[in-house]
């Protein structure tokens, strides 16, 4: 059973855990998972919360960026609508001028293209052209760079569609107004030709975007026509795929390094090519925002995972140990140590739990005491039990022929006979109780020094030859050279084992009643003595086998204690070996008793034959 520690008392020292406690403590403390634990929802929480966070913000702010660039576009519509009646008005008094009449009903295109250019700077318009009659465009004059032909066909295509106000000229964009010019009037006059003004599409630009720190564009065939945009960014528009028609709906679109919002409108069944107007807005002091509130949530979000985890950390301090001191005390008591100290303090459930584990505690300390003194008077009465019969038969012999020497009747060869026998009793009976002694010492008396296994070994041969139970028994030894078999043990312990073996075996041999035939051997290995004895009977009963090394076993034999292989395993062990049955079967029944040759941390000293030559030695096979 365990072995209790000495307790000082609750206010004593606590006792320490033995290092093979220390060693089985495995898995995470429980406090460090109360603060993993907070610490992974604090992030996960803060996470989410930023996300949603994020994606809301974003969502509103797109929205809201949309409402603005669709009333920009709404705004500019209005704005050009305006302009076109302004322009149209401003046109309609140009073509009412006589002199403008008079000089197209010239007829000279050199006349008309010289004189028009006086027209041209009074209107004060960016683009201004005269046609004939029949659409011919006769003078044409732009404030930008402009190719004849391409203007002329652009005319033309204006001419041929009135109801167009666009008129795209290379990279440049103009609103157009369209008059013609009537000698009389329109109802009833002579058509002299037509009469077009018009202005630059970049003014209207610029006030798209100012007001609004929008961004506005006009591509047309994979071309800028117009922007505010700056040149870089210009081309990443260019390159962007817009559809025509279809719903106002702003899309994302990634120009550059520099994300935008860009709202479409169609304007090509208004222009002399196709047409797109895009407004777009940045999103970037929208990105600065949400990164100004990224930076805020993850501050509140690591301030409430630094607090947390420092309350978590008291906290869980406080909540688990007393469970930390319960469980010590729990492996305390398994190790042996029953009166570690319980924690009294804790929540309501630790202390009940301490409660239940000191009541159970209690138990089964009754329940071992109990059993312990079960087995004490078990092991009482299987001693009387084996020993008695014995005890009784010395004691009888010694007492019958105590008498027989009282009578003055007997000769003194009668009286030596009888004296023998008394002998023999008293041996017997105190072979009986040293057995005895020596297995309730085993293990607390032991005395080693250095000697020859040999040595002891012809000490247990000459004892067992001067037992009465050994006469008849042809006994063989074997065994190495001295010099090879040092070891460091208690000889006497040893030589009790060793003979213990040899009287088992001829015990069992008298008591089957076959020609006894026992030999020993001895082996040296570099760690280990190894004794073999071996006899020639007919085997260990199978009923038995298994129990032999125990105290009181004992078959087939008309007396001993049981004690005998009992003590050959106890010294075995207490010598960093073992005894075991290592074969049994008709004709050949081997013990084995393995003996360390080395105490623990030392080295065997040699020792030499001189200090064993008073000591006659046999070597090979020994006859006793």
């Amino acid at each position: 059973m365990s072995r209790e520690t000495p307790y000082d008392g609750p206010q004593g020292n606590v006792p320490e855990l033995s290092s093979a406690g220390r060693q089985r403590k495995q898995g995470i403390r429980t406090h460090v998972l109360l603060v993993l634990v907070m610490a992974l929802v604090t992030m996960i929480v803060t996470g989410v919360s930023l996300f949603l966070v994020r994606n809301q913000l974003r969502r509103e702010v797109t929205d809201h960026l949309s409402e603005d660039l669709n009333r920009s576009v709404t705004g500019f519509e209005d704005m050009e609508a305006e302009r076109l009646a302004a322009l149209d008005r401003e046109n309609a008094l140009l073509a009412d001028l006589p002199t403008l009449k008079a000089l197209m009903t010239s007829g000279d295109d050199i006349t008309i293209q010289d004189e028009a250019v006086e027209f041209w700077e009074i209107s004060g318009d960016d683009l201004f052209a005269l046609a004939d009659p029949r659409g011919r465009i006769v003078a044409a004059y732009t404030k930008g760079s402009s190719t004849p032909a391409a203007l002329d066909q652009e005319l033309q295509t204006l001419l041929a569609s009135p109801q167009r106000h666009y008129l795209i000229d290379g990279r440049s964009l103009y609103a157009c107004s369209l008059r013609p010019l009537y000698f009389g009037s329109e109802e009833h006059g002579t058509l002299l030709g037509y009469v077009i003004s018009g202005t630059s599409i970049e003014r209207t630009v610029r006030q798209i975007g100012q007001p609004n720190g929008l961004e506005a564009a006009f591509l047309s065939d994979g071309k800028i026509v117009a922007s505010t945009l700056s040149p870089a960014t210009q081309a990443s528009l260019a390159a962007q795929a817009f559809s025509s028609g279809g719903p106002r709906t702003p899309t994302a679109v990634t120009l550059g390094k520099s994300r935008f919002l860009a709202a479409t409108e169609d304007l090509s069944h208004t222009a002399t090519a196709p047409l797109h107007l895009i407004v777009l807005k940045s999103f970037e002091p929208v990105e600065q925002s949400i990164s100004h509130i990224d930076r805020m949530v993850l501050s509140v979000g690591a301030f409430a995972l630094f607090s947390g985890s420092i309350l978590m950390m008291l906290l869980g301090g406080i909540l688990t140990r007393p469970l930390e001191e319960l469980s010590m005390t729990v492996r305390a008591f398994g190790e042996g140590n029953r009166n570690y100290r319980i924690p009294k303090h804790g929540t309501r459930e630790v202390r009940q739990l301490s409660e239940a584990f000191s009541a159970m505690r209690d138990e089964i300390q009754q329940a071992n005491r109990a059993v312990l003194e079960a087995e004490r008077l078990a092991t009482i009465g299987r001693m009387a039990s084996s020993i008695s019969h014995d005890f009784r038969h010395y004691l009888a012999a010694i007492y019958a022929n105590a008498e027989f020497l009282a009578s003055s009747r007997l000769s003194a060869k009668e009286s030596a006979e009888i004296f023998a026998d008394i002998r023999t009793a008293v041996l017997g009976t105190t072979e009986m109780i040293e057995s005895l002694l020596i297995f309730s010492r085993t293990g607390t008396s032991i005395k080693k020094a250095p000697e020859l296994m040999t040595t002891v070994l012809e000490k247990a041969l000459a004892t067992m030859r001067a037992h009465p139970d050994a006469r008849n028994v042809d006994i063989v030894a074997q065994y190495p050279e001295p010099a090879e078999t040092a070891i460091i043990m208690d000889g006497k312990q040893i030589e009790r084992a060793i003979f213990n073996l040899l009287l088992n075996a001829c015990q069992t041999l008298r008591a089957q009643g076959i020609e006894p035939k026992v030999s020993i051997t001895l082996e040296a290995q570099e760690q280990f003595m190894i004794v073999n004895v071996i006899d020639n009977g007919v085997g260990v009963p199978g009923n038995i086998r298994n129990s032999l090394f125990q105290p009181f076993v004992s078959e087939g034999k008309q007396k001993g204690t049981g004690l005998g292989l009992t003590l050959v395993h106890c010294i075995a062990t207490d010598h960093g070996g073992e005894a075991l049955l290592l074969s049994s079967r008709p004709g050949e029944t081997i013990f084995q008793m393995k003996v360390a040759r080395l105490w623990p941390g030392q080295d065997a000293p040699p020792v030499s034959d001189s200090e064993h030559h008073d000591q006659v030695l046999s070597h090979g096979n020994v006859p006793i």
